[in-house]
């Protein structure tokens, strides 16, 4: 019988192996692999454009982006989200004509929405006056021509993500559309144009075009559109309107830190940060491959009445993103003074910072899935209210620890707040699915009452 024990050890490792070579940790690894190779690219764009375009044009450029990402997102009204929720369990129960329904009228209402937010904010803006008037006016514009755009791609790639087609819905918008930027930036300084933050948003919307367009046409030639249609707007909204203020919520949950900072620190110190959360972010990206491979098959198996086959998804999910954050998190913090030193030999003095930070996301990691199954399985009202509570507790904490510890005071804050963050979507997980998160509480596995 030990020698039955001894040789089943091997099988078990290779069953093992065999799982992360396929089925939802092979796309997680798929999507990790693009999003550290787009973070790359990401990074070889912002050298690209601030050394052609100086400090002022490219702060321009900069900030017209990070509006635009906040906006697109938002614009689709949760319908992003809402295919990974919706559209695996309509499949799984025969529903093709809800399908039908929610990829085209989904896609429709996304075009019209973030049309309708880039007209609205062209209208405050001219009724302000002076931010169209001046340097940013251009690349305003331009930027209402890209929102649409941003925003059906980033619809596309929920699809694609509900179909469980990971390179698909990863690659276009943060590979292709990121080359695609670099190579129509170059291509413009060379032909003559100016470097100015116009030109950089024109090659922007370019770039979006191109990378939607393949995007979308790919997906059209691989889905079946052709058929009845039905639309259950009241049941979609109902649930995508609360992720869409999750998505919004957790957009400034990224920034709030920063942002504070800019009011209590001097610009230099609020630089050291920055580059800390820049390679912070590389851990961020674990979390964000585990729900891009995993949150359309907590769909699936709920539909498909697959309880057990759910909870050992959770725990392999849980799992592996635990191992995965730490491994990333203590390689980013071996190769820290690197990294932090090609921002400039004053950069290092960031390393404290982003071991709190990574600390923070280690943390928040041992609590699962949470928020993945609130908004997959229901209880995306409960994980907004979460969402928009912590924003608010990171928010109240760099305020209070600012002041007298610095920069680690913002780190500490964003540490706890994210842990907690954790903390709570598992509780409510927890009390709403009888499903058990953490890690480290894999024992309890019986559902409340």
């Amino acid at each position: 019988m030990a020698t039955d024990r001894i040789g089943a050890i091997p099988e078990r490792a290779l069953a093992r192996l065999l799982a992360i070579r396929t089925g939802p940790a092979r796309a997680a690894l798929d999507v990790f692999a693009i999003r550290i190779a787009a973070a790359v690219f990401a990074y070889g764009a912002q050298v690209l454009m601030a050394r052609l375009m100086g400090g002022a044009e490219y702060g321009i450029f900069a900030a017209v982006w990070v509006w635009i990402g906040i906006l697109g997102h938002s614009a689709t009204l949760g319908l992003s989200q809402g295919a990974c929720r919706f559209l695996p369990a309509d499949a799984a129960l025969g529903r093709d004509d809800a399908v039908r329904g929610f990829l085209v009228g989904g896609a429709a209402v996304t075009i019209v929405g973030a049309g309708a937010v880039a007209g609205l904010g062209l209208l405050v803006l001219s009724a302000e006056g002076s931010l169209l008037a001046g340097p940013y006016g251009a690349p305003i514009f331009l930027a209402a021509a890209i929102l649409p755009l941003f925003a059906l791609q980033d619809f596309c790639e929920g699809v694609a993500r509900s179909q469980n087609w990971a390179v698909l819905a990863i690659a276009p918008p943060y590979l292709l559309r990121q080359g695609l930027i670099m190579a129509a930036m170059l291509a413009a300084v060379g032909f003559g144009a100016p470097t100015e933050a116009w030109v950089a948003v024109a090659c922007t919307l370019l770039a979006t075009a191109l990378a939607a367009t393949l995007q979308a046409g790919w997906l059209i030639a691989r889905l079946r559109l052709a058929g009845p249609r039905a639309y259950h707007w009241r049941t979609w909204l109902r649930a995508c309107l609360p992720i869409a203020l999750t998505d919004l919520a957790g957009a400034g949950f990224n920034v709030v830190d920063v942002v504070i900072l800019g009011f209590l620190v001097p610009p230099a110190t609020v630089g050291l940060y920055f580059a800390a959360t820049r390679i912070q972010q590389f851990v961020a990206f674990v979390h964000f491959a585990a729900s891009a491979a995993t949150a359309q098959r907590f769909t699936a198996l709920q539909a498909a009445g697959d309880r057990d086959g759910l909870a050992a998804l959770v725990r392999m999910q849980a799992a592996l993103t635990l191992a995965a954050t730490l491994a990333i998190g203590a390689g980013l913090l071996l190769a820290a003074p690197l990294l932090l030193g090609l921002f400039g030999p004053d950069f290092r003095d960031s390393l404290p910072i982003l071991a709190v930070l990574i600390a923070g996301s280690v943390a928040a990691s041992l609590f699962g899935p949470g928020e993945d199954l609130l908004t997959m399985l229901g209880g995306e009202g409960i994980c907004a209210a979460i969402t928009v509570a912590m924003l608010g507790l990171a928010a109240g904490l760099c305020w209070m620890l600012v002041p007298p510890y610095g920069v680690i005071g913002a780190a500490l804050a964003m540490a706890v707040a994210a842990t907690a963050r954790g903390l709570a979507m598992a509780v409510a997980a927890w009390m709403i699915h009888g499903l058990v998160t953490p890690v480290s509480l894999g024992h309890l596995r019986k559902a409340p009452r």
